[in-house]
């Protein structure tokens, strides 16, 4: 299957770049630019904003125009958006302005290509051998992140955080080479209509099947509880009991073998309703969390990371299998930006309160309060009897 091997090995190469960039762009932004915390804030801030704002956009696109031409458009403006701030660190230019505008189009670019890649498999993948094909990719990306990681520690200590940025850049270039020759089987696009009626007819079938917004619904609030369980209140557990940044990044490391784990765990488990085991996976999420607040040991953490790590990708591996398999081909990529665009749109607002509420009640309470809402909202999803049946097959 040569289409599938491009799209395999392109998704490998933008991943690790996506694994070096925020290692490289905080260092050299704290380091060989001289800036602040709050520059590096406000430049992830315009990269994300960026993202969220054009993902429906993206979506409308993909159903529109080739998957694997705009997919590679997309790789070759985010490798120009990463060339451009490489170039200024290089240069000694460092300039907060044109810093923020490239970071808006490097987020640009991952709103146009994210619904394009969702949808793309389905072109070159038959239907029988989409979950074992998306568990292949997630294996690529899991493994991309681990190795970028560690890449991007040496890349910066050995070369500079400019050069790494540059790095980070040419496996974009990469990317869309190997996008460009995947010949994939005739696309079905969406019917001629204007933006507007592109944007609710994608609406409507997004809202149109229960599984999916319900699924949306409950993983906006489970990914809000989880990013201030995990990224605020867990180093502030680590930072007081465990020692500081060695063991968190034990428990981090932990989280990422589980997700390879998992990977090649949904590789052989075929479900007969997905759907309902995927939403069985999500209360893995909740593990770490509780072990937080209940002062547990590091090597119950580790191994509570990983179960964690072990469910987040069987959660998402059949969570696009039954995207692809259920929702028309012509639509899918606008169905898709809506799931990502409602999945993730309360985690600034987690960020932002999780500090001064914490600061009211306590660690170890805001803790107990999102594992509560997180186990609420999954055991809420399960009452929908569209997430318990969904089938596997296509209808």
């Amino acid at each position: 299957m040569p289409a599938f091997r491009r799209l395999f090995l392109s998704r490998t190469a933008s991943l690790l770049g996506d694994a070096i960039a925020p290692v490289a762009l905080a260092f050299a932004v704290l380091g060989e630019g001289g800036g602040s915390a709050t520059d590096l804030g406000l430049l992830l801030t315009a990269r994300t904003l960026a993202e969220v704002l054009l993902l429906l956009v993206g979506g409308t696109l993909a159903d529109r125009l080739p998957r694997f031409r705009l997919m590679a458009g997309a790789d070759l403006l985010g490798g120009l958006a990463q060339a451009g701030l490489a170039a200024m660190f290089l240069a000694g230019a460092y300039s907060l302005g044109p810093l923020l505008a490239l970071s808006a189009l490097s987020g640009a670019a991952t709103a146009l290509f994210l619904p394009a890649s969702t949808g793309a498999l389905p072109l070159v993948v038959d239907a029988g051998q989409l979950q074992p094909a998306n568990a292949l990719v997630r294996v690529a990306q899991n493994v991309s992140m681990i190795a970028g990681a560690a890449l991007a520690g040496l890349l910066v200590a050995v070369v500079g955080a400019g050069w790494a940025l540059a790095v980070d850049g040419a496996t974009f270039l990469v990317s869309a080479l190997l996008l460009i020759g995947v010949r994939a089987r005739p696309q079905v696009k969406a019917a001629p209509a204007s933006a507007l009626a592109d944007l609710r007819e994608g609406w409507r079938e997004f809202v149109s099947r229960e599984w999916v917004w319900v699924v949306v619904l409950q993983f906006a609030v489970l990914t809000t509880c989880t990013a201030a369980g995990m990224r605020v209140l867990g180093p502030l557990v680590a930072e007081r009991d465990l020692g500081g940044a060695g063991p968190w990044s034990a428990v981090l490391t932990g989280q990422a073998v589980g997700l390879l784990a998992g990977s090649f765990l949904v590789l052989r488990v075929r479900p007969r309703f997905p759907i309902r085991v995927a939403t069985y996976a999500t209360f893995g999420f909740v593990l770490p969390m509780a072990l937080l607040a209940l002062g547990s040991p590091l090597w119950l953490l580790v191994a509570a990371a990983f179960v964690n790590g072990v469910c987040a990708d069987v959660f998402v591996v059949l969570w696009y299998t039954a995207l692809q398999t259920h929702v028309p081909e012509d639509r899918l990529a606008r169905v898709s930006a809506y799931d990502a665009l409602g999945s993730f749109a309360l985690n600034p607002l987690g960020l932002a309160v999780v500090g001064p509420v914490t600061a009211v009640i306590g660690v170890t309470r805001a803790l107990w309060a999102c594992v509560g809402l997180a186990v609420l909202v999954n055991a809420l999803a399960l009452l929908s009897r569209s997430v318990r049946r969904l089938p596997a097959g296509a209808p």
